[in-house]
């Protein structure tokens, strides 16, 4: 059952809230909702009061018209206010992204430390670079009701992976779930811009940040490597063998001796 915060500019944010302990607010959710880390969630909840939300036009979050990075800012900041005023926060993939901007930014409430699971950043030529009407492309989509397909181009363009394989993703009884926040993917579209490494937003992080990637993607493992080269205060960590949709079993431990320790 969710409970539901307030963001600044009135939307509903829905949470949920598990375990007992220090509070630790997971920033997930890409094609989905808060569903996606529960698993996470669960076992972090042994040591620390989770707080586990849908993004806005995600799950049971509500939603506006008009998008902007900032508002998501804001939810975070809502979340974290609910946390009692700090915490530390745990961004997977694109959301750890805005978690990233939203340290940058230094909202009122603060995080106390800042983990990261492969920031898709591209930082070289180890993958093709994202063609500059990938946004536009997306929202065309949208417009036309091709949701599948706007699924279909963020796992081939975006994510990378070969065409044969997402056409048997399509199959999949999970996939119409995927479709039904497919919208969303204009918002991660305007979150990470070209992809290029924000390194002056970087600088701004002051919080201690573990950066983690797997090992199992060239350019994930190269994106994290520049990430915490770019933070003033940065550590890294491979779990090595992990695919970009990582084992809870194997991120939480991690999250939890970066945290406590």
């Amino acid at each position: 059952m969710s409970d539901r915060v307030q963001s600044k500019d009135g939307t509903s944010i829905a949470f949920e809230r598990s375990g007992r302990g220090p509070a630790v607010v997971i920033v997930g959710g890409t094609v989905g909702d808060r569903s996606q880390q529960a698993p996470v969630a669960q076992l972090l909840a042994q040591n620390f009061t989770v707080f586990n939300f849908d993004r806005r036009g995600h799950g049971e979050s509500g939603d506006r018209q008009s998008y902007a990075v900032e508002r998501e800012i804001e939810d975070i900041d809502a979340v974290l206010g609910e946390a009692g005023g700090s915490a530390f926060v745990y961004g997977t993939s694109g959301p750890g992204v805005l978690a990233l901007h939203a340290a940058a930014d230094g909202l009122r409430n603060n995080s106390k430390k800042l983990a990261l699971w492969e920031p898709p950043f591209i930082v070289d030529d180890s993958r093709p670079r994202i063609r500059s009407d990938y946004k536009a492309q997306l929202a065309s989509l949208l417009a036309e009701g091709r949701r599948g397909d706007m699924v279909e181009l963020f796992f081939t363009h975006a994510v990378g992976m070969p065409a044969e394989f997402v056409a048997q993703m399509r199959q999949a009884p999970w996939w119409p779930q995927q479709e039904a926040a497919a919208h969303t993917l204009v918002y991660d579209a305007t979150l990470m811009g070209d992809y290029s490494l924000p390194r002056a937003k970087l600088a701004k992080v002051n919080v201690s940040t573990l950066v983690i990637d797997g090992g199992e993607w060239p350019w994930l493992s190269n994106s994290a490597n520049a990430v915490a080269a770019a933070l003033p205060n940065a550590q890294r960590r491979t779990l090595a063998g992990q695919q970009h949709n990582v084992d809870p079993a194997a991120i939480a431990p991690a999250l939890i001796e970066f945290f406590e320790s």
